[in-house]
């Protein structure tokens, strides 16, 4: 089981186990938000709620210049799963201007692709193709892309990833 931290202003900041959570918890560092009534955790003595959502009793400054790095996944993410050129279900992804003609590893370079269109387009350029993109690939922000582990959110967080 997994527990969301928030920042004391409400915005995501990390997933970790729920016994990371009930230590922060049980030193005054966080308090519990959202519980899993489902599942309480049982000790020798005692039981507790097991957290679910938790948010710091103090504002943690994050910096601003916190870049997403490129990662297969994440360019399949951002994209949705969703084909680039013909907007069927991707597995694969694509350099815009290939590599072999000096294109890089960057969000704005990169896009997901259907197996069959990467295997057509080959080194070649959307352009040369008669191809076009259904958006102009960039980089993700918000939070959402910088916390590890919110690609599979819990029901019990949406309304905390919703403004992320």
């Amino acid at each position: 089981m997994r527990t969301l931290v928030l920042n004391a202003g409400y915005e995501p900041l990390a997933v970790i186990s729920f016994r990371r959570a009930l230590v922060l918890v049980m030193n005054q560092k966080a308090a519990i938000v959202t519980v899993d009534a489902e599942h309480p955790v049982f000790g020798s003595t005692v039981s507790f709620d097991r957290p679910s959502v938790i948010i710091l009793t103090r504002y943690v400054r994050i910096p601003q210049s916190r870049l997403v790095p490129v990662s297969r996944r994440g360019v399949l993410r951002r994209d949705a799963n969703r084909c680039a050129y013909c907007d069927r279900h991707a597995t694969t992804i694509d350099h815009v201007q290939p590599r072999s003609r000096g294109g890089e590893d960057s969000w704005e370079n990169l896009v997901a692709c259907c197996l069959a269109c990467n295997n057509a387009k080959g080194d070649r350029t959307p352009r040369e193709m008669g191809w076009t993109l259904r958006f102009r690939p960039k980089a993700p922000h918000g939070s959402a892309w910088v916390v590890r582990g919110i690609e599979r959110p819990e029901s019990a967080w949406d309304e905390y990833l919703v403004a992320a």
